[in-house]
C-alpha cells in the first residue's frame, strides 16, 4: 500500500476531525456545523474559492493548480448523518440523541478534507478541483438539491468521483467497475382510510388492518409476477402502523416502503402495477386507499473510462492485488447517481474489514481508512490533471 507520504504526515489530524464529526452528528439540510467547519478549513488551507449553502447546507471548494488552464475534475463526499441512535459507547460517540454517524459520512467528509489539504499545498497539477461538500444524502435529495442550485453550471467538471466505506471488504481493498453499480429507488406510503368498530363487532367495519394486510400480500406478487427475471427488482414494505387498543377496529391504517430496480422501465412498471393493485383493493374493500410514491434515487451509472482511471489511481494506492474490477452491482442506492447523469464520473467503495453493517446502531469506522480514502482521492485528481 502507498499512501501519499504527506497525508501518512497528518493521518493523526484526520481522525480527531473525524471523530469530532462523530460526536456531533447533523442529519440532512441540517449540517450547519458540518459545513462550517469544512468551509474553515478550506479556508485555512488557502483555497482560491470557497462557497457555502449550495443546495442548503453545501459546501464547494475550487483549487486551481500551478500548471496554468486545464480540464476540472470534481471530487465528492457526502455530510450526513442518520436518524437513528448510536449503541457504540465509543468515547467520541454521538452527543446529538437521535443523530448517528452510521454510514460513515464523516469518513467521507474527512477523507475529502484530507485530500483537499495535501492537493492545496501542493499545487502541482494543470486546470481545477472542484471540492463537493454535498447535504443529504440519506433519502433527502442532497444532490438534486445542489443541481437544482446550479451547481454545475456555476462550477463546471468535465468529471467527478466520489468513494464510500465498506465494511464488507478488507482494510485497504477498493471495489470500482464499470456501468449499472447501485440501485435506482423510490420511497411510497400509503394510507388506508376504512371504517372503524367496536372488536367485537367486526360486522360493522371496514377492517384497515385486515385490508392493510391483504395490500401487502397482493403488492409482493409485483416483481415475482411483472418484472422480467433477469432485471432485478425488490419491493420491500419497510413499516406498517395501525390501532390503539385491545378492544377497537381502527378505520385507517400506513404502509411505507421502498421500491429498487436497475432499469428505469422496470421502476415504471413496479410503481404503475402499485397504483394499479392498490386501487384494486380499494374497490375490492369499498374503503378509500391514497398512494404517494416519490423517485429518490436514480440509478448510479459509472462511465467507463472514469471507472478506469479511478481504477488506475487505486491500484497507484493499494496496488493491483487490493483493487477488485468485478462487478458487484448492490440493490443499495447513492444520490451521487444524479450528479454522474450530469457529469462524467465513477463511484468506488474502500473497505476497513469492519464487523457490523452499515446503518446499524452499532457501526464503527475504523479509521484506518481515512488516509486510504483521501490518497485515493487525492490521486485520482492529480493523474487526471497531470501537466
Amino acid at each position: 500500500m502507498t499512501i501519499i507520504p504527506e497525508i501518512k504526515s497528518f493521518a493523526t489530524d484526520l481522525t480527531a476531525i473525524r471523530r469530532d464529526l462523530h460526536a456531533h452528528p447533523e442529519i440532512g439540510f441540517e449540517e450547519v456545523r458540518t459545513a462550517g467547519i469544512v468551509a474553515e478549513a478550506l479556508e485555512a488551507y488557502g483555497f482560491d474559492e470557497v462557497h457555502t449553502g449550495i443546495g442548503g447546507t453545501g459546501v464547494v471548494g475550487i483549487l486551481r493548480g500551478t500548471g496554468g488552464e486545464g480540464r476540472t475534475i470534481g471530487l465528492r463526499a457526502d455530510m450526513d448523518a442518520l436518524p437513528m441512535d448510536e449503541l457504540t459507547n465509543l468515547p467520541y460517540r454521538s452527543t446529538n440523541a437521535g443523530r448517528f454517524h452510521g454510514c460513515g459520512h464523516d469518513g467521507h467528509t474527512t477523507m475529502l478534507l484530507g485530500a483537499a489539504r495535501y492537493l492545496a499545498a501542493k499545487r502541482d497539477f494543470k486546470g481545477t478541483i472542484t471540492f463537493v461538500f454535498q447535504p443529504a444524502e440519506e433519502g433527502l435529495g442532497g444532490a438534486r438539491a445542489m443541481i437544482a442550485d446550479r451547481l454545475f453550471e456555476r462550477f463546471p467538471c468535465d468529471e467527478i468521483y466520489g468513494i464510500h466505506n465498506m465494511p464488507d471488504l478488507e482494510l485497504g481493498q477498493v471495489a470500482v467497475f464499470p456501468g449499472k453499480a447501485m440501485a435506482g429507488a423510490s420511497f411510497f406510503d400509503i394510507h388506508i382510510k376504512a371504517r372503524g368498530s367496536h372488536a367485537a363487532m367486526p360486522h360493522n367495519s371496514k377492517d384497515a388492518i385486515v385490508i392493510s394486510m391483504a395490500l401487502a400480500q397482493s403488492l409482493q406478487t409485483i416483481v415475482s409476477r411483472n418484472v422480467e427475471p433477469l432485471k432485478p427488482a425488490v419491493l420491500s414494505i419497510t413499516r406498517m402502523n395501525a390501532g390503539s387498543a385491545y378492544n377497537v377496529i381502527p378505520e385507517e391504517a400506513h404502509l411505507a416502503g421502498t421500491i429498487r430496480f436497475f432499469h428505469d422501465e422496470v421502476g415504471e412498471l413496479v410503481r404503475r402495477r402499485l397504483r394499479e393493485i392498490t386501487a384494486g383493493v380499494a374497490s375490492s374493500f369499498d374503503c378509500q386507499i391514497d398512494v404517494d410514491i416519490r423517485e429518490i434515487f436514480s440509478v448510479l451509472d459509472n462511465d467507463p473510462a472514469s471507472t478506469n482511471a479511478l481504477r488506475q489511481a487505486a491500484v497507484d494506492v493499494v496496488g493491483a492485488a487490493g483493487v477488485i474490477t468485478e462487478p458487484r452491482p448492490t440493490m443499495g442506492s447513492e444520490d451521487f447517481a444524479d450528479m454522474l447523469k450530469a457529469v462524467p464520473g465513477a463511484y468506488c467503495w474502500v473497505g476497513h474489514g469492519g464487523t457490523v453493517p452499515l446503518h446499524n446502531p452499532g457501526f464503527i469506522l475504523d479509521d484506518e481508512i481515512l488516509p486510504i480514502g483521501a490518497s485515493l482521492l487525492a490521486r485520482v485528481a492529480e493523474m487526471r490533471l497531470a501537466g
